[in-house]
């Protein structure tokens, strides 16, 4: 057989097989809620004050910065073989809590600098870092910044109620789309904290990178952070 002829089998058996592969072995999506994408989400309009009325007196807010040594940002990415839990040693951001400690006009961004990813083995955190996937060197930090926060979820997190669903901007790759995910956020006396659990598509942002041919990247990426913020 000709060597072209070849190649085309080959081809053609692996794209046969393929949706075969994806379905094999463990799924780490399984009990995982999935984010819904759209395009980038705007806060809410601000009223207009009527010609000849005072001003309202604008409400105080507290910008509380993010705890890193007491936070996490993580993810779970997976070929058809095997799936890989990372995380990032290098973030910041703030919860900024309205008054009467009111949840659903509060809230929160976060700045991941993509080169601490950690990840092992080391040969798969550099190969991560290329163009082929994440390109940190083009893009160095990724951006999420809350547009609305929603009293209320039907999923759940690990087995505990979401108690709040969250929508904002992720910019990721380069590339920017509204996100809306599962959250559950308690304040207390001394602290607010927020954690998630979700997948999001990584070919909605760009990262299109398919794999080895008989070790294809899944698309689906879990995100998770559990964020804490000091009220002192």
């Amino acid at each position: 057989m000709p060597s072209h002829a070849r190649s085309l089998s080959l081809a053609l058996l692996l794209a046969l097989a393929a949706p075969t592969l994806i379905a094999c072995g463990e799924d780490h999506t399984e009990g995982v809620a999935t984010a819904t994408v759209t395009d980038p989400a705007t806060p809410p309009p601000t009223t207009t004050t009527p010609p000849g009325t005072a001003e309202p007196a604008a409400a105080a807010t507290a910008p509380l910065a993010i705890a890193r040594d007491r936070s996490t940002v993580g993810f779970t990415a997976a070929k058809v073989t095997a799936s890989h839990d990372g995380s990032f040693s290098d973030f910041s951001g703030s919860i900024t809590l309205a008054p009467n400690d009111d949840i659903t006009a509060s809230s929160v961004e976060v700045t991941i600098q993509m080169d601490s990813l950690q990840i092992e083995p080391e040969r798969l955190a550099g190969h991560l870092r290329t163009p082929d996937l994440l390109d940190v060197a083009q893009f160095p930090t990724a951006v999420f910044t809350s547009t609305r926060i929603a009293a209320g979820s039907t999923e759940a997190i690990n087995g505990t109620p979401a108690t709040h669903t969250v929508t904002g901007n992720l910019t990721l790759h380069g590339q920017t789309h509204a996100i809306s995910f599962p959250a559950i956020i308690a304040v207390s006396a001394t602290e607010v904290s927020a954690r998630a659990e979700f997948s999001v598509n990584r070919q909605d942002f760009g990262i299109t990178y398919p794999g080895m041919p008989d070790d294809l990247i899944r698309d689906a990426v879990v995100i998770r952070f559990d964020v804490h913020a000091p009220r002192s």
